[in-house]
């Protein structure tokens, strides 16, 4: 989720270019609303730092609330890069941390080894 129109076009793009569904969050209400009414959840999210109405730290520390989407893997793709900013990420509980502007081969990588990393620990 990102709310600027052409990076969740760049995200959306290359994951389904790799072989990924792909469901788009303007923010993180948006995102949350999303994982309560879904019946298949996400095998993982990608989430920005600044977004409005729900910023994605705070989103990430909701989805780690909630035991129904806990195990979901988290990507942060952020301008963000401050030490400061990735650890209070890691704290909320993402997984990995991609910062913009990236590489699209590198953050489907990364996309790819949260998903295996979440089914390794048995967690989906």
């Amino acid at each position: 989720m990102d709310d600027t129109a052409s990076i969740r076009f760049l995200i959306r793009t290359n994951l389904q270019l790799a072989g990924f569904e792909v469901d788009e969050a303007v923010d993180g209400a948006d995102c949350l609303e999303f994982l309560r009414t879904t019946e298949v959840l996400p095998d993982a999210i990608t989430v920005d730092v600044m977004m409005p109405r729900l910023d994605g730290i705070a989103t990430v520390s909701a989805i780690r609330a909630d035991a129904r989407t806990a195990h979901i893997a988290v990507v942060m793709v952020t301008t963000q890069g401050h030490p400061a900013d990735i650890q209070r990420a890691k704290q909320a509980g993402v997984d990995a941390y991609v910062t913009k502007p990236f590489d699209p081969d590198a953050l489907i990588q990364t996309v790819q080894d949260v998903i295996d990393g979440a089914a390794t620990r048995g967690d989906d």
